[in-house]
């Protein structure tokens, strides 16, 4: 069903695209705000990681490890090679959305808000009944074109807590904290526009409200270490809290 619906939906889009460009004038912001945003959010809500392990693998990711459709999951079910595929497609959607609306308008609100966007499409996929990934791919994809430096020390910093601790969620939150403040100081600095932090801000709890299950089990010592296979989970309430 899923995999239908992200076949039929792009159609419907283009044609919702079209009516627009002809209708609306494309100078005023709300028409560019009404071409952006719905691409942003439906090119956010493409599953890819659920995507790859059910066309590929013929499994429904949300079954194992995690019930997680991001990258660290498809790691754990299907594998290092089609982990970086997932990566570099959710990271794309980020990149992809925030560079359209760069092209649209010369708005960094619109950058922002797009970014936003395209993140809740991830996070919470119109595909996947709105419950999707934890969101850091695509908002380093959006942030790589909105703050190529502030995204690049906040992946320098992700890698050796990740490799160290071996826990991608520690990693992830410290990554975007750091990502965070890195950002703040090229805004003191006047090297980039105040309007980002809104992005990295805002983003920033997203992600985190994404990963309360993940922080839980920092806590209480039961997180999955970074390389452990995912094993087939039973369908409970509590375990489908933690998907996203």
């Amino acid at each position: 069903m899923v995999v239908v619906l992200s076949l039929l939906v792009p159609p419907l889009l283009a044609i919702y695209v079209l009516v627009v460009l002809v209708v609306l004038d494309m100078d005023r912001a709300y028409a560019q705000y009404a071409l952006v945003l719905p691409i942003a959010y439906v090119l956010g809500s493409v599953p890819w990681g659920f995507l790859i392990t059910q066309i590929i693998k013929g499994i429904d990711i949300r079954n194992y490890g995690s019930g997680n459709i991001g990258t660290s999951n498809v790691l754990r079910t299907a594998g290092g090679r089609y982990a970086v595929m997932a990566l570099a497609l959710d990271l794309s959607k980020g990149l992809l959305a925030v560079f359209l609306a760069k092209v649209v308008a010369d708005s960094i609100t619109l950058e922002v808000v797009t970014g936003l966007v395209v993140l809740a499409g991830h996070n919470w996929s119109m595909f996947l009944g709105f419950k999707g990934g934890r969101g850091i791919a695509t908002g380093i994809g959006g942030l790589l074109v909105m703050s190529p430096l502030a995204a690049g020390i906040g992946f320098a910093s992700f890698v050796p807590i990740t490799l160290l601790s071996r826990y991608l969620s520690l990693g992830s939150i410290i990554g975007i904290t750091i990502t965070f403040l890195a950002l703040l100081v090229l805004v003191l600095l006047g090297q980039t526009s105040a309007t980002y932090l809104f992005y990295a801000g805002f983003g920033n709890m997203m992600i985190i409200w994404k990963h309360r299950g993940n922080i839980q089990r920092l806590i209480n010592g039961t997180e999955r270490r970074f390389g452990k296979p995912a094993e087939e989970i039973v369908d409970t309430p509590e375990l489908r809290t933690e998907q996203g």
